[in-house]
């Protein structure tokens, strides 16, 4: 095996690898979303700014939604999505949203799901799977 057929075979292993992992990214999320919207709870939440703190490092900061769940709960959690100009997250305002009653961290907000995110990561992941195999045959031709 030449060093070109080497490398090439290693670039099909690791397009194949990261193909798998943005696939099984996006399957996971899509059920996720499913999974909410199938089962979880609808309430409103309130939403609070949160002041960034020094430890933060994200440029993008996720406002606290703050709700009350059926059993009288009252839970504050950082929001799944940060705030847009389609649809502004403002400090005082109330969302929709959808929460897991057997974990009330695992929020939704309602039409900010983050769907083409998800299907943007599978499409990848099958892109990349593709390449891989396509490099793998080519390794396997060039023999």
């Amino acid at each position: 095996m030449g060093t070109t057929t080497g490398v090439v075979a290693a670039l099909a292993v690791f397009t194949g690898l990261g193909g798998l992992v943005a696939c099984l990214s996006g399957v996971a999320g899509l059920r996720e979303l499913r999974r909410l919207h199938r089962s979880g709870v609808s309430v409103w939440a309130l939403v609070r700014e949160r002041l960034p703190g020094p430890e933060d490092r994200s440029a993008v900061s996720r406002p606290l939604l703050q709700f009350t769940t059926e059993d009288g709960r009252v839970v504050e959690v950082f929001s799944p999505v940060p705030s847009s100009r389609r649809r502004p997250l403002v400090d005082g305002s109330h969302v929709p949203i959808r929460y897991d009653p057997a974990d009330p961290r695992q929020v939704l907000v309602a039409g900010l799901e983050r769907r083409r995110l998800e299907y943007a990561f599978l499409g990848l992941g099958c892109v990349m799977a593709i390449t891989a195999v396509v490099l793998a045959v080519l390794v396997l031709l060039g023999r």
